[in-house]
Order: C-alpha cells, then sequence, then structure tokens
C-alpha cells in the first residue's frame, strides 16, 4: 500500500517541483507568449497548451527513471554508452547544454533588468551586479530545497502579478475555450507556434528534473511536478491574455503603456516586477541546470562533482559570468545565440528519442516502464521534438548565412516527414527490444 503523503508534504513537493516552471518561463516565454497574444490573440492557444502537456510528460519520464532505478538521466547515457566514442558523446551533450544555457542567461539577465527598467531608472551595470550577487548566493549555497522554496515563491508571486494583470483584461471564456479545442494555423503563425513550443520544451530542463527527483518517491514526485508545471502553464496563458491587449508593434515598453492606459497605472508596474521576476528565476536555473548536467554525464566519483565540488561550482560561475560580461559591456550576444539555437535544435530530438527508448526499458524501469497510452503521448512528442529541433537548425543557418526564408513553407514539409519517420524507428526499436 504506497504512503499517505499529507496535505503539507504535497504543498512541499508543488513548491519544490516549481523549480522547473521557473526554468521555463523566462523572458523568453515572457516575450513570445506575449507576441502571440498581440499578434493573434488567444488563436494559438492550442500550442501553449500543447506544450504544456509535453512538458509534463517528458519531464516526469525523466524523473521516474532516476527514481525508479536510482541513476540520473546523465549516468543512464554514460552506462549505455561507456566507450571511447561515448565519452565522446556525454561531453558533446554537456558542452552543448552548458553553451545554451551561458548563451540565454543573458537573455535572462537582460530581461530581468528590462523589468527592473519598466519601474525605476537603475542603469544596466549596477541591476547587472545586482542580479548577479542574488543568483550568486543562492547558487553557492548549493542547497536544492531552498533554491527550490525561493523560485516557488517568485513562480508564485509572477503568477499573481500576471493572473491579476490578465483577469482584468477584454477575454471572454468563448475565447479561451476555442483557443485551447479549436487548433488554427493563421497567416505568419508558423514561427510564433515553433517559438511557444520550443521555449516551454527545453532540454536542459530533463537534466534538471533527473538530478533534483533523487530521494522522492514516484507518487511523491508526480503529486508535485503535475502541478506545479501546470501552475507555470496558468501564468504562460495568462501571458497571452496580457498580450491580447496591445496592438501594433510589440514591445515591454508597449505592453507595459498599453496596460497603464487601459487598466492603470498599477498594472504596469505589475508586469515590470512579473518581467524581473521571470528573469531572476531562469537566472537562477540555467548555470543550475549546466552544473546538474555536467555532474550526471562526466561525474568520476571523485567528489569534484559534488554540489560543493570544484567543478560543479565553476560550471555554474562560468555560466553566470558569461551572461554577466555580455550584460555589463552591454553586447548582444547575437551570433552565441544563434549558435545556442542550432546546438538546441540538435540536441532536443537526441534526448527525447533516448528519453523515449529508456522509459520502455522494462529491464531497467520495471513496473514504471512507459504503457500503451504514454508511449502514444510521447511519440507525438517525439515527431514535435525532432521537427523544431530540424526547424530550428534551419533557422540558424538562415540567420547566420542571410539566406532568404522564402522556401520554408517546403522545409517545414520535409521536416515533418524525417520527424514521423524518426518516430517510426523509434517504435520498431522498441517492439524488436521487447521480444
Amino acid at each position: 500500500m504506497p504512503k499517505r503523503i499529507s496535505f503539507r508534504q504535497g504543498l512541499s513537493s508543488i513548491l519544490f517541483w516549481s523549480i522547473i516552471s521557473a526554468a521555463f518561463i523566462g523572458p523568453g516565454t515572457v516575450t513570445i507568449a506575449a507576441r502571440a497574444g498581440a499578434d493573434f490573440r488567444l488563436q494559438l492557444l492550442w500550442a501553449l497548451v500543447f506544450s504544456i502537456l509535453a512538458t509534463i510528460s517528458l519531464q516526469e519520464a525523466a524523473a521516474r527513471i532516476t527514481i525508479a532505478s536510482g541513476k540520473s538521466l546523465g549516468e543512464i547515457i554514460a552506462l549505455q554508452f561507456s566507450s571511447r566514442k561515448g565519452k565522446g558523446l556525454r561531453w558533446f551533450l554537456f558542452i552543448a547544454v552548458a553553451f545554451g544555457c551561458a548563451a540565454y542567461q543573458a537573455g535572462n539577465l537582460l530581461g530581468a533588468l528590462s523589468g527592473l527598467r519598466l519601474v525605476s531608472t537603475v542603469s544596466n551595470g549596477i541591476g547587472a551586479l545586482v542580479l548577479g550577487s542574488i543568483c550568486f548566493g543562492f547558487l553557492w549555497m548549493g542547497n536544492f530545497r531552498r533554491i527550490a522554496r525561493l523560485l516557488g515563491t517568485v513562480v508564485a508571486l509572477m503568477g499573481i502579478v500576471f493572473i491579476t494583470v490578465g483577469s482584468q483584461s477584454e477575454v471572454s471564456f468563448t475565447e479561451l475555450f476555442q483557443g485551447t479545442f479549436q487548433p488554427t494555423l493563421p497567416l505568419g503563425s508558423a514561427i510564433i507556434i515553433v517559438g511557444l513550443i520550443g521555449t516551454t520544451i527545453v532540454p536542459y530542463n530533463l537534466f534538471l528534473a533527473s538530478g533534483i527527483s533523487q530521494g522522492q518517491d514516484v507518487r511523491e514526485m508526480r503529486i508535485g511536478l503535475v502541478p506545479a508545471i501546470l501552475i507555470g502553464g496558468i501564468i504562460s496563458v495568462a501571458i497571452m491574455v496580457v498580450g491580447a491587449t496591445i496592438t501594433g508593434s510589440f514591445s515591454f515598453e508597449s505592453l507595459s503603456q498599453a496596460l497603464e492606459v487601459k487598466l492603470g497605472n498599477l498594472t504596469g508596474t505589475f508586469f515590470g516586477f512579473g518581467l524581473f521576476a521571470a528573469g531572476l528565476s531562469s537566472s537562477i536555473t540555467a548555470p543550475l541546470a549546466a552544473a546538474i548536467t555536467g555532474r550526471s554525464l562526466l561525474d568520476g566519483h571523485r567528489g569534484f562533482w559534488e554540489v560543493n565540488g570544484r567543478y560543479y561550482r565553476l560550471v555554474w560561475m562560468g555560466v553566470l559570468g558569461i551572461g554577466l560580461f555580455f550584460v555589463i559591456v552591454d553586447i548582444q550576444p547575437i551570433p552565441a545565440i544563434i549558435l545556442a539555437q542550432a546546438i538546441n535544435g540538435l540536441l532536443l530530438p537526441i534526448v527525447a528519442i533516448f528519453l523515449f527508448v529508456a522509459v520502455n526499458n522494462k529491464v531497467l524501469l520495471g513496473e514504471y516502464a512507459n504503457g500503451a497510452l504514454a508511449n502514444f503521448f510521447m511519440l507525438i512528442i517525439v515527431v514535435v521534438t525532432c521537427f523544431l529541433g530540424l526547424n530550428n537548425i534551419w533557422k540558424a543557418v538562415n540567420r547566420a548565412m542571410g539566406w532568404s526564408m522564402e522556401q520554408e513553407r517546403y522545409s517545414l514539409f520535409i521536416f515533418a516527414g524525417i520527424s514521423i519517420l524518426i518516430a517510426i524507428t523509434m517504435v520498431w526499436r522498441v517492439l524488436l527490444n521487447r521480444r
């Protein structure tokens, strides 16, 4: 008989797993969700809902593998690929995750500073040093529980802000229902749809979920993880609703001004705080995820990758330091972000495919292996992540080379076909392994 989990334990678990919501609700999510609302109102809400459900499925699978096997996702990859070539693959995965975290860290800090500037006149240099000090303090502390409680509180405050502002917008329940259950593809919406899904399903969050799940049981994990991500999803929906209040060209300033005109001066201040909270939370989770990924993929059991170990701290310090450097010298790291998009595009399907194969390994997971329904939904996610990965790589190449995007429609069909073939191959492999 499974042990009974009290209300207090359940609430504590939700706060703990809010670290995942804090990781994916960053300035990028605020930007793309608000932009989707500004350009298409709630017509693209279905894409956001899908991305939240997919995030729950993948994060739950990553945590379940760790709890059932006692090994993190990175350790399982290390066992599967223990040869010299396998070591190279593990280093590639780590460098890809760390590079992506470092490239996007500047965006996290700049987003937090944008929120501050909406409510104050703080300079980039001073604001960056304050934010960097806060992040450094909590990361140096190294206590997952305390960091999770902090981020859970930040997510709760951020949620109150965006939901309060969104609830005052002129959006009907009918529009919410239609946007959720009647998928549409308005002209020019493809890149926004890809963005909504891509900023929510983030590969390094899978290593983060796996790394922090040790010590829990599956039931406790699900009680905390599912509501925490759903709360994050509700916040993202509220951001899209807030974005639907403006017309014309989108910017944080125009959105804040529109809110103040329509709903009063206080809402603009609230939005600024919400944007600051989103940037701060992601500025903590990005370095943390890079360090946890390094520990799970490269740990040689020598103590250097412990929470207070030398390598672990060097990784998160490096990610935080690179982000602060770009902000203080006021350089937009566009080339690095383009390359990070390409690497992220390659990393996301690789991790999703490996995760699909791993959760069907009955030797590894026993009763916790995937069932037919879970596999069906996860296959859809694999197709989508493969499509997103190919599309992100193509966009990054186009931006880097300055090529025209006129053939985008044809490339999308090609990427969809390749993604479906990959999914069919994965099913075939799983069926062969089960014989």
